[in-house]
C-alpha cells in the first residue's frame, strides 16, 4: 500500500511538471478583465519583461530544477514586437494571470511561427510530451467537483507541496504530427487537454494568425461549461524528447467577438 501511494505520487507530481500546468512560485494577484469596461483585452510582446518576475503580466516562470527554455524579445521585419522561445531539453512558460468571464470573452486570438516541430514529438506518449509551441487557457475548477478517485489525487498532491494546480487546461498546440483539430487529453492527465491547431512542418516558417471560440472548444475537450479564466500562457518545451527546437509569438488577445 505504501509503495503505491509513494508511485501514485510522483506520477502526479511529474504529470504537472511536464504538461506546465504547475505554478513554482506565489503567483501575483490576477487582473481582473472587466466586460462592463472594455471589449478585450491584449497581450503584447512589448510589454515582455524575462527579468521580472513579480509582473502578472508575460512573466516566466521556471519548473523547479529542470533546464528552462529561453525567452527573449524580438521583432519581426516589420518592427513589430515578438517573443522568441528556444528550448533545448528543457521546459519553462511565460504566463499573464486573469480573472474572466469566458462566456463573455469567447475568443482568444493570436500569431505564432515554429522552425520546426519535434521529430519525436507524439502527444499519445510521456515520453513524447513537448510542442514547439503552445497557447493554452487555465479555469477556475473547485476540486470538490472531482470525482472520488480525482479528489484523492489531488488531496494527496496538495499534501506534499504548496503549487498551485489547474484542475482545468485547454491546451492549443501546434502538434508534432496529430491531425488538426484532434482533441485528446495529456498522456499524463485528462485535467489537459490538447486542441491540435497546427500540425508538421507544412506551415514551418510561416506567421499563422489562430482564433477560437474558448467557450466551444472548452465544451468538446471536457464536456461541461467553463468557470471563469485564470489565466493565458505561451510555452515551448522539450524536455521530454532532449530535442532542440524554436518558435515566435505574437499579440495575444482575448475578446468578445
Amino acid at each position: 500500500m505504501k509503495s503505491s501511494y509513494l508511485n501514485t505520487l510522483i506520477v502526479i507530481v511529474s504529470m504537472f511538471i511536464f504538461t506546465g500546468s504547475v505554478l513554482l512560485v506565489d503567483p501575483p494577484e490576477r487582473i481582473f478583465i472587466d466586460p462592463n469596461e472594455v471589449d478585450k483585452f491584449v497581450i503584447d510582446p512589448a510589454d515582455f519583461d524575462p527579468d521580472d518576475g513579480e509582473t502578472a503580466i508575460l512573466r516566466h516562470e521556471p519548473f523547479g530544477r529542470k533546464d528552462e527554455a529561453v525567452y527573449t524579445r524580438g521583432t519581426k521585419e516589420d518592427g513589430t514586437p515578438i517573443i522568441i522561445a528556444e528550448s533545448n531539453n528543457a521546459i519553462s512558460t511565460v504566463t499573464t494571470q486573469i480573472d474572466a468571464d469566458p462566456h463573455e470573452f469567447q475568443y482568444l486570438e493570436w500569431e505564432w511561427k515554429i522552425e520546426s516541430v519535434l521529430e519525436s514529438g507524439d502527444l499519445t506518449k510521456k515520453d513524447g510530451d513537448d510542442f514547439t509551441a503552445r497557447v493554452y487557457v487555465t479555469f477556475d475548477f473547485d476540486s470538490s467537483d472531482l470525482g472520488f478517485r480525482e479528489r484523492v489525487r489531488y488531496t494527496a498532491y496538495r499534501a506534499f507541496t504548496s503549487f498551485d494546480i489547474p484542475l482545468r487546461s485547454l491546451n492549443y498546440i501546434w502538434a508534432n504530427k496529430a491531425e488538426v483539430g484532434t482533441v485528446a487529453p495529456s498522456p499524463f492527465t485528462d485535467w489537459v487537454k490538447y486542441v491540435a491547431i497546427q500540425s508538421g512542418n507544412e506551415h514551418a516558417g510561416e506567421w499563422r494568425t489562430e482564433k477560437r471560440n474558448i467557450v466551444e472548444d472548452f465544451r468538446e475537450a471536457f464536456g461541461e461549461e467553463p468557470n471563469n479564466i485564470t489565466g493565458i500562457t505561451i510555452m515551448t518545451d522539450s524536455d521530454n524528447t532532449e530535442e532542440s527546437t524554436r518558435a515566435y509569438f505574437g499579440k495575444i488577445t482575448l475578446s468578445k467577438e
